[in-house]
């Protein structure tokens, strides 16, 4: 049957045997490219189904609108939780008088208060809060109004405002001008001395206002990683410090002891690189290299020639050094 359309299509172009062949496998080409679409999506396409449609936008807004529910639930439940562990304390619960400047966790948890408020009231207190009347334990975040109003009659602040004021009255009395009032003590507040802060300790700054012991030895820490400190405007560093511990270290703490400088001609990049001001790698290693091919600094002015180093950061690292 080739043979015959082979001729049939050679007598009717007058063309060469090879070249009705060639006719033949084109047009055999041709209804492969005509027919494939038909017969892909017909026997081939059904072997291989496509994945799930795209999801239309209604779709994707109700499986928003799920999510955001079981969040909100997920929420409430934690929530619902968390108010049960002061609802109910583990130990029951026993009431004697207390003084929530000094009382120990232990004590706290056992007037009832939730272990977790008890750890935060005595975390408000290392940072140097302090509670003056009965009100300010509703200043702790979370605590239950409930269970001040059982615990109110039991809070015994010492030294508390209105003892102070109840004597002032008493006192002031033209009856009783000269005399003193049978159980009552004159309030003295502690007298902080000024201290250097170059060398001071924990025990020295935990005295401020505002200043807990984790603030203490972060003061101690950036004052160690400086080499000391060379002015009071350095204490705004310090990340932590709020506009309370601010003034009172900027009262009581003041600077005798001279901070400790770095050789900037003999100093290593390990030693340069361990200073607060010079953290940058690139710039501790641009100083050294500089340094090595054009000899040493002798002073402030040659080092500007370190075209990395701007004014500010000049300014800053320019007390620490020495030629």
């Amino acid at each position: 049957m080739f043979k015959k359309l082979t001729k049939q299509i050679q007598d009717f172009f007058g063309i060469s045997r090879k070249e009705a062949r060639g006719a033949i496998a084109l047009m055999v080409l041709c209804a492969l490219v005509i027919w494939f679409p038909f017969l892909f999506r017909r026997y081939i396409l059904p072997l291989f189904p496509p994945g799930p449609a795209p999801l239309s936008q209604a779709k994707l807004d109700s499986i928003v609108a799920d999510i955001e529910i079981e969040n909100k639930a997920r929420y409430n439940a934690q929530k619902k939780k968390a108010r049960k562990q002061y609802e109910k304390p583990v130990k029951p619960a026993r009431l004697f008088a207390f003084d929530p400047n000094a009382a120990t966790v232990e004590q706290l948890a056992e007037l009832g208060i939730p272990v977790f408020l008890a750890k935060r009231i005595d975390k408000f207190r290392t940072k140097g809060g302090k509670f003056r009347k009965k009100e300010d334990l509703l200043h702790i975040y979370d605590f239950p109004p409930e269970l001040f109003q059982k615990l109110v009659p039991f809070i015994k602040i010492k030294n508390s405002g209105a003892a102070v004021t109840a004597k002032s009255n008493f006192s002031n009395a033209p009856e009783n001008a000269g005399k003193t009032r049978e159980g009552t003590r004159k309030f003295t507040p502690p007298v902080i001395a000024s201290f250097d802060i170059n060398t001071a300790d924990t025990t020295q700054l935990v005295r401020l206002r505002g200043i807990g012991t984790k603030l203490s030895l972060r003061i101690l820490k950036f004052r160690d990683a400086l080499g000391g400190f060379h002015s009071k405007s350095q204490f705004a560093e310090i990340f932590g410090l709020d506009s309370v511990a601010l003034s009172e270290l900027n009262k009581y703490a003041v600077i005798s002891t001279g901070v400790k400088k770095i050789n900037i001609n003999t100093a290593t990049a390990a030693e340069l690189g361990s200073h607060s001001y010079m953290k940058n790698k690139k710039l501790v290693s641009v100083i050294i290299n500089y340094r090595n091919q054009h000899g040493s600094f002798r002073n402030s002015a040659e080092l500007r020639s370190v075209k990395i180093l701007d004014e500010e950061q000049l300014r800053k690292i320019e007390p620490y050094l020495d030629y």
